[in-house]
């Protein structure tokens, strides 16, 4: 699914957290010993205090245990009270190909510093991600570059024989790195662990869940990505839902309806405009001479996909597609051509994982049929069919794609308007966990960047898995979780 770094948004950024420290209660637990003393003293750009980082060296081939390792990246955010802590939480980012570690070091040290009042924070660059034997070379941040298809045959073929260099790309599942998983937590000494998962780091919790039961304490879910989705056959659809819903949002408010009367209208055409031929834009950055752009039709719906994921960059949607279906693509430029200093998501480690777990299931022509008249088309599946053609494909374990069922506490959280796991995900996988509570955030995207009152979920988080009780969490601060105004501008 690809979905962005940063903590609880597409980007994933998690709402500051306003919370008064005795408002939970502390489950009275004896306290869990880690090895913390395996670790060593670190330091975090932009964090003042101290941490915890280490190395915890495992095989490349965790069945013939021979041969070429993996250094896992391991960065511990210590509990507050160390006497009196229980147990830790492991956090579990998305893509697949984000690195724990950069994604949710600043966070757990600023703004989610609440996490750590009872219990460590222990994040762990997947192998394949981060500095755990990361599988990526550097893409093209070039304004054209950033308009180019997905997954180029050349940069597909050249990513591979890089990454063989140092990778047998054949092991790098969710299943294997999970069980990497829980030799970090048992190298670091903890018996029981509580689960968080972002995106497909929901099913990376759920394979941990299922192949090693006996250590979860509880699990959360944000943006539910089921062992059995097949990513991307239903990008599409689910995308075509949330576009329809901020829409609909669009047409009952004031300002947006009267700035963008006829806004279905608009985003038709200029789906027919494109489709009929690219469009010619110029783009300008600071310092920078004027350049034209080339804007295809299956590119400007993808980009426009991606700005659904975050409700903040959704509202400028209406906006991007009106100036858009009048000639003028600016507004979308300025969304869509943002090169950034870090590529977090490790394309490489993305393919492993896809085209093992979910490419090989899709039927090229059942999805044709079933993208054929969605305005998102069948852009993703295309592309990503053709890249794993270019890949090897791993073998994941016999029953990998089946539902993961658990009584472990479950708390799991869907936006309304996700456009790639929308709240149907979270029902499935809820009706196999029975100890579970789902709850939808009606504003809500494929995470909570842009929301008022993000830090809702901080607090019901940390009751959560301070009382390992959904059942009874007072949940009414989702409905005061707003998006921000449509941009008319």
């Amino acid at each position: 699914m690809r979905s962005w770094p940063h903590k609880f948004a597409t980007g994933f950024i998690m709402g500051g957290v306003a919370l008064l420290l005795g408002a939970f209660t502390h489950c009275q637990r004896a306290p869990v010993s880690g090895g913390l003393t395996k670790l060593h003293p670190c330091r975090w750009p932009g964090v003042k205090e101290e941490l915890l980082c280490g190395k915890l060296r495992v095989f490349e081939n965790r069945q013939t245990r021979a041969g070429r390792t993996i250094d896992l990246n391991i960065l511990v955010l210590p509990a507050f009270d160390q006497k009196t802590k229980t147990e830790p939480l492991f956090d579990l980012e998305g893509g697949p190909g984000v690195g724990s570690v950069a994604a949710g070091a600043v966070f757990y040290a600023t703004e989610g510093r609440e996490y750590r009042q009872h219990h460590d924070v222990v994040l762990v660059d997947q192998r394949g991600t981060g500095e755990s034997n990361r599988l990526a070379i550097p893409i093209d941040q070039t304004p054209q570059g950033q308009l180019n298809e997905m997954y180029p045959v050349d940069y597909v073929r050249k990513m591979r024989t890089a990454c063989e260099q140092h990778a047998d790309l054949t092991q790098y599942t969710t299943s294997i790195a999970m069980d990497d998983l829980d030799d970090v937590r048992a190298w670091l000494g903890y018996d029981r662990i509580h689960l968080f998962g972002l995106s497909y780091g929901t099913r990376a919790a759920l394979v941990y869940l299922r192949q090693h039961p006996e250590h979860v304490r509880t699990i959360t879910l944000l943006g539910v990505a089921p062992t059995y989705l097949r990513m991307p056959m239903y990008h599409a659809q689910a995308a075509d839902r949330a576009m329809n819903l901020l829409l609909e949002e669009c047409e009952r408010d004031p300002k947006c309806h009267e700035s963008f009367p006829q806004i279905r209208d608009d985003w038709k055409k200029v789906l027919a405009d494109l489709q009929r031929g690219p469009a010619q834009a110029e783009y300008r950055s600071s310092g920078k001479p004027a350049v034209t752009l080339e804007i295809q039709r299956d590119i400007f719906a993808e980009k426009i996909r991606n700005c659904l994921y975050a409700r903040d960059r959704a509202s400028q949607i209406p906006l991007t597609i009106h100036e858009a279906a009048n000639g003028n693509f600016g507004p979308f430029l300025s969304q869509a051509v943002k090169p950034s200093p870090v590529d977090f998501i490790a394309d490489g480690t993305y393919l492993c994982v896809t085209c093992a777990e979910d490419v090989p299931f899709i039927d090229s022509t059942e999805a044709a049929k079933l993208n054929a008249e969605n305005p998102f088309g069948n852009y993703r599946v295309v592309q990503q069919i053709r890249a794993c053609r270019l890949w090897p494909r791993s073998v994941i374990p016999a029953g990998y794609r089946e539902p993961v069922r658990s009584s472990v506490p479950a708390l799991i959280f869907s936006g309304n308007l996700d456009p790639v796991t929308p709240p149907e995900r979270g029902e499935e996988v809820a009706h196999y966990l029975p100890n579970s509570r789902h709850i939808v955030i009606p504003e809500g995207g494929h995470g909570l960047e842009g929301l008022t009152n993000a830090g809702c979920l901080d607090r019901l988080i940390i009751e959560f898995i301070d009382k390992a009780d959904a059942k009874n969490l007072d949940v009414s601060c989702v409905e005061q979780m707003k998006p921000p105004p449509f941009a008319t501008k």
